[in-house]
């Protein structure tokens, strides 16, 4: 621990002048990074009495050797270099709001010669146009599946993209109207930009232009009677109404505003920010960040501010920002935020109205956000998203896995075949799509064949459900790929196999791993990625690969494959477990007709067992009240015709356990 007064810069040494400072530790580290009007006036604030200081602040000198300074010439300049040097230097005892790269953006890649709408994270790209950040990913597809339908975009992988071309035919959604197939040269690439900039405008805001289009175009249709073009005009527009619904009208006056909101305590802030387009919220994200720094509410503000404007430019800065305290120096984040826009930035506290109403809102929603991490800190959002990350550079993947399948067979001895299938999106379970499966092709134990079974069918599942417009018809799924049964609340999702994975992970090594890729291929899908995770020694192993990927056992990638491997594993067992107590429970008593469950229990409440009652006469048999002399001649022909049970084997010890106690009937 150092003494501050060993580094105390002397009197009249520090200029009084704007300017940004940083502390260093002993091996020269910059541990902390601030800036001030004063820089003689603030930092004197750092060198009085410990006793005085705030306790973070005693921690931060104590633990510094040094101090240095830059002398800028404006508050604005202090505010970007005093934000260039926290990125820079990452101090520790700096509030960092921790990142929000898992937050998945609608992105249009504007950048390509046939542009693509996908779904990104992490770094923005330089001419891609983005929009959002969305809370989940399943919400920007249910988006662009609506959209689609008007502005049918490319949103296929290169690798697709390249194949559809040198085949000459589109892939499906070329088909069912849904992409203009620019792969085949059904539209040019200035068609289909044009398309893609439509689509832009529209998610933009630019929503009126396009619905007056489409209802004049669809009248015209309707005159000229070309009822089947007005009846597709009309489902159009229908379908961006519905988009539109999804991002409800808050601020009547058309307001581009984002609103900044805390919930904090004396450890922890959590911010939320609601993104205000066309008077429609667009987007929303949040951060929560440790208050390793004596810091207030308008101090977090500018924090986040910071953070949030850091790397934007243009129109992706609002016009307003409402925030709930004023940052000290309201004026030098003013001029700093119009700088970045390249116009005039409104930065206020909202006094009353439908903007004060929405930023009590916002305000829950931070409030929310702080008690859900306190109470849920290991799944927070940056450790999902560096398993996202890690995964897929392990597995050489374009992109962060957002949905991830894994599949498990289960048996006990060969018997009751069932196979799981669980899915994790943005790194978390997703319950209500869960799938269960029995294995119907063939009889007894084989593992692989079983693998190939499951992913076939779930994958012709895909390929025939976007062959559609609707849900599946309930005659259409088997009793065993129903949803499985949740306790959480329905989040709206459709329960539909209609979105495919980036990943497909089984439980197993090489043998299950092929297995899984050739039912693939067999279905010409070849933009899905196969891992499966063994067991034995946790390796990740890759269709064709002699050797496994080892990863290391601090991953935050190999915990969430483990993850999701076990969470098939046990899903899988829970199923085959109630099948085969079910099967285990049918009792050679059922086939007895006219024999109800009230006689059948009192059958074996009078014998103890239904081995007792096998070795039992007629005339015993008709001892139980209510057994007459036909019924209890069925139940002896009935239990003669039936094989004995197998004898109970108590799991723990191996031991064979006599059938004399309760009955199964």
């Amino acid at each position: 621990m150092a003494d501050p007064s060993s580094y105390r810069p002397k009197p009249g040494q520090i200029p009084d002048s704007p300017g940004v400072y940083k502390f260093r530790d002993e091996h020269r580290r910059v541990i902390y990074v601030g800036k001030a009007k004063s820089l003689r006036q603030r930092l004197a604030n750092y060198f009085q009495p410990l006793v005085s200081l705030h306790p973070r602040t005693a921690t931060m000198v104590t633990t510094a050797a040094s101090v240095e300074w830059t002398v800028v010439s404006t508050e604005v300049e202090a505010l970007q270099l005093e934000y260039s040097w926290i990125k820079e230097y990452d101090p520790r005892f700096n509030v960092k709001y921790r990142d929000d790269k898992s937050y998945p953006y609608l992105a249009v890649t504007l950048n390509e010669e046939f542009p693509r709408v996908q779904v990104l994270r992490g770094h923005k790209k330089k001419g891609v146009r983005y929009f959002g950040p969305y809370a989940h990913a399943w919400a920007i597809r249910e988006t662009v599946d609506l959209m689609l339908r008007v502005f049918p975009v490319r949103t296929c992988s290169a690798g697709v993209f390249r194949n559809a071309a040198s085949a000459g035919r589109p892939c499906l959604l070329g088909y069912i109207g849904k992409c203009s197939a620019p792969c085949v040269g059904r539209v040019t690439p200035e068609e289909h930009r044009e398309l893609a900039e439509e689509f832009c405008d529209f998610m933009a805001g630019r929503t009126g232009t396009y619905i007056r289009r489409l209802e004049k175009q669809m009248m015209i249709a309707a005159e000229d009677m070309e009822y089947e073009k007005a009846a597709r005009l009309r489902d159009d527009i229908e379908a961006l109404r519905k988009a539109m619904e999804k991002s409800a009208v808050v601020l009547a006056d058309a307001t581009d505003a984002d609103l900044i909101a805390l919930a904090e305590d004396e450890l922890e802030a959590a911010v939320q920010i609601f993104h205000v387009r066309g008077g429609r919220v667009r987007g929303q994200r949040g951060w929560v960040t440790d208050k390793v720094e004596a810091v207030d509410t308008a101090g977090l503000v500018e924090h986040a501010i910071q953070q949030l404007y850091g790397e934007e430019s243009g129109d992706t800065v609002p016009k307003e920002v409402l925030v709930p305290a004023l940052p000290e120096d309201t004026e030098a984040v003013t001029a700093w935020l119009a700088g970045r826009r390249g116009s005039n930035v409104s930065l206020r506290i909202p006094q009353r109205g439908d903007k004060k109403d929405l930023m009590e809102t916002v305000a829950r929603n931070a409030q929310q956000a702080l008690v859900l991490h306190k109470t849920k800190r290991a799944s927070d959002l940056t450790t999902r998203s560096r398993a996202l990350e890690e995964i897929a550079e392990a597995l050489d993947l374009d992109s962060a896995p957002l949905r991830i399948e894994c599949f498990d067979i289960s048996h006990l001895q060969g018997e009751d075949v069932v196979a799981s299938m669980v899915v994790f999106e943005d790194g978390l379970p997703r319950k209500s799509e869960y799938r269960r499966f029995q294995i119907k092709g063939f009889e007894g134990q084989d593992d692989v064949r079983s693998m190939h079974e499951v992913i076939s069918r779930r994958f012709k599942r895909y390929l025939a459900e976007k062959e559609k417009t609707g849900e599946w018809v309930d005659g259409d799924l088997t009793e065993s790929e129903v949803p499985a049964q949740t306790t959480g609340e329905d989040d709206g999702r459709p329960k539909r196999f209609a979105y495919p994975p980036q990943l497909v992970v089984v439980d197993g090594g090489q043998p299950q791993v092929a297995a899984a890729r050739r039912a693939l291929d067999e279905l010409g899908i070849d933009d899905i990625a196969v891992c499966g995770l063994a067991k034995r020694l946790e390796e990740v192993w890759l269709p064709g690969d002699d050797d496994p990927v080892v990863l290391p056992r601090s991953s935050e990638g190999l915990y969430l494959l483990q993850r999701v491997r076990d969470t098939a594993h046990d899903f899988a067992i829970r199923y085959q477990r109630s099948k085969r107590t079910k099967r285990i429970r049918t009792s050679p008593l059922d086939a007895v007709p006219g024999l109800g469950e009230t006689r059948k229990q009192a059958l074996i409440k009078h014998f103890g067992s239904v081995k007792r009652l096998r070795q039992a006469t007629i005339e015993q048999i008709r001892e139980v009240p209510g057994m007459g002399l036909k019924t209890a001649e069925a139940v002896v022909v009935a239990l003669a015709q039936a094989a004995p049970a197998a004898p109970a084997v108590n799991t723990a010890t191996g031991e064979i356990m006599e059938d004399d106690g309760g009955g199964t009937a």
